[in-house]
Order: structure tokens, then sequence, then C-alpha cells
């Protein structure tokens, strides 16, 4: 991991706390200028954003789970669809998917496969 400066350490931890994932103000929080780019900031940053990002959708990945079970104990509450939505796009995102099953079955057990090509 490389070494961070005071300034980013401080932006990378408000970033999704106090500065509610808003960058102008996580780089006011941090300390830096206010003539201080925040998409100047961001590029120094890219890589440690997007892993917090991640690690930010896991965090939240056991509220995405409860909102769907949500749906299923109440399932005429205004806003279900909404939320069902949210839930599988953040589940989806970090990897947890909807899985489509295949059943392959013949009738008798036998499967024809094409001639083997001799050319070697």
């Amino acid at each position: 991991m490389r070494e961070l400066t005071t300034k980013q350490q401080t932006f990378l931890q408000v970033l999704f706390d106090e500065a509610d994932g808003d960058y102008t103000k996580a780089k006011r929080l941090a300390g830096y200028s206010e003539t201080t780019n925040p998409s100047e900031v961001l590029r120094s940053l890219k890589d440690e954003v997007l892993e917090l990002t991640r690690e930010y959708l896991a965090m939240n990945a056991p509220r995405a789970a409860r909102a769907m079970i949500n749906v299923l104990e109440r399932p005429s509450e205004l806003g279900n669809q909404h939320r069902l939505n949210a839930a599988k796009e953040l589940l989806d995102r970090i990897g947890i998917q909807k899985t489509d099953k295949v059943e392959v079955s013949t009738p008798n057990g036998i499967m024809l496969l094409p001639p083997k090509n001799d050319r070697a």
C-alpha cells in the first residue's frame, strides 16, 4: 500500500461518513484549500476510493438482504418495489446474484456427439 498524506487519509476517512459521499465537503473537512479542485484530489485517490466504495457496499449488503426479506414479510407496504430494486442492484454489484439453474436431461441417457476430426 502506498503512503498517503495526512490530508489524503482524512479525505478518505470522512468521505463515506461526515461528508456523505460529497467530494467537495470531504475536501473541505480534510483541510484542502478552497481553490483545490475536488477532481484533483479524487484523481490522486481513485484506487483507494474505489476500494472503499466496494467495502461500503459490502458493509451494507446485510441491509439489502434484510430489505428483500421485509418485502416478503410485508408485501403490500408502499415503496416495496423501489426497495427491492435497490437491494437487488446493491447485491448484484458486490457479486451476490440470482443464479439461473439449467437442468439437462435425456430420455434414455445417450448423448450423440459429432464425429471426431482425425486431422492432427
